[in-house]
């Protein structure tokens, strides 16, 4: 696989895990097996190497009016020790990325974005900078790692000094000390279960790794790879870019609605998404059971009668409910739920039935 970049980990697993390329980079995409490592998260923890995400700091005093112009939550809203999800769109609503917004300090802001998409965000980013403010790429310096589940604080807390359940969902900590490393420690994750996200000087990666991973064994922590990574989020009805959100899907579409706020004032794409939030997109996305045996896959077609009526974005037989689902972008007309849809599996067309997503809620 040349050609394809690499985290600072990689030299640590890469005899211990099945490596791919994703987004121009080679990942583990399992350890033990997808199914082991998503009980794992599910049930324990487990702990991700997510250090090929993008990572751009955005400082100045004119840092918020770029940040408020470029995502389409609202910026204005957050504190110092305050994340948001967001997206970045073009004009047309089509989506350039999604990301998360934390705000670092006074005035500047942290953008966290997909791996694939590093270089695009950046031109984007740099292309409607103005006024009194740095835009920063920092994505190579810096090292991420993700522990989730059920036991992620039990596990993270024999580690630092810092009271973790302090820290509430989308909020953070910066320079807390784990294992004597100074860390951004935001609790938010990709999975649907609780647990932190850890950014960090790239160089200190293997040492937090092994030292995590100890901490864990007693509680059964798996280090996991991209495999359960999309198991898992899909389930929580979490979306990919490139799959449920793209430069074609706006991300009222894609039914993250809540991140866009018109109502803030000017922002790229901001026209067409207020109207698609008032008026209903042409599109939506849901969940798809299917009725007869086969497994929805990402671009298979979906049919009511001969009519094609949209595509699967993202399908597989889900590991914690044990059924073939999947997530579809169709006509509106068709999106009610219990309707019966058909969805072509290698030229036959197999029913399916529209259901309520998402697939699971972690227990409160």
């Amino acid at each position: 696989m040349t050609g394809l970049k690499r985290t600072p980990l990689f030299k640590v697993y890469q005899n211990e895990s099945k490596l791919v390329p994703f987004g121009g980079w080679e990942m583990p995409v399992q350890f033990s097996g997808i199914k082991q490592e998503h009980e794992a998260v599910r049930t324990r923890a487990g702990l991700f190497d997510v250090s090929h995400m993008g990572e751009v700091e955005i400082s100045g005093p004119d840092a918020l009016a770029l940040v408020q112009k470029l995502t389409t939550n609202d910026a204005s809203k957050l504190s110092i020790g305050d994340s948001q999800y967001s997206m970045m769109c073009y004009p047309d609503g089509g989506t350039v990325d999604d990301l998360l917004v934390y705000r670092t300090g006074e005035q500047t802001y942290l953008l966290v974005i997909n791996a694939g998409n590093i270089e695009k965000d950046l031109e984007w980013i740099t292309r409607h900078q103005s006024g009194d403010v740095t835009v920063k790429n920092i994505s190579g310096e810096t090292a991420q790692l993700a522990l989730q589940g059920p036991l992620a604080e039990q596990v993270l807390q024999k580690l630092t000094q810092t009271d973790l359940s302090e820290i509430k969902p989308f909020k953070f900590k910066n320079r807390v000390e784990i294992a004597g490393i100074k860390t951004l420690v935001s609790r938010s994750g990709y999975t649907g279960e609780d647990g932190f996200e850890l950014y960090f000087a790239a160089e200190h990666a293997p040492v937090l790794w092994h030292r995590i991973l100890d901490a864990g064994k007693e509680e059964g922590v798996l280090p996991c790879g991209l495999g359960a990574r999309d198991t898992l989020r899909f389930e929580a009805r979490l979306p990919l870019y490139g799959q449920e959100l793209s430069q074609k899907i706006s991300p009222i579409e894609a039914g993250v609605g809540f991140a866009v706020k018109p109502e803030k004032g000017e922002f790229i794409g901001r026209e067409v998404l207020a109207r698609q939030k008032e008026e209903g997109a042409p599109r939506k996305l849901v969940g798809i059971e299917m009725i007869d045996r086969g497994i929805p896959r990402s671009h298979y077609p979906v049919f009511a009668g001969e009519k094609q009526i949209g595509e699967v974005t993202t399908g597989t037989q889900s590991p914690t409910l044990k059924k073939n689902v999947g997530l579809a972008l169709i006509e509106k007309a068709y999106a009610d739920l219990g309707k019966i849809v058909e969805v072509e599996i290698r030229g036959k067309r197999l029913k399916a039935k529209i259901v309520k997503t998402p697939f699971y809620k972690r227990p409160r």
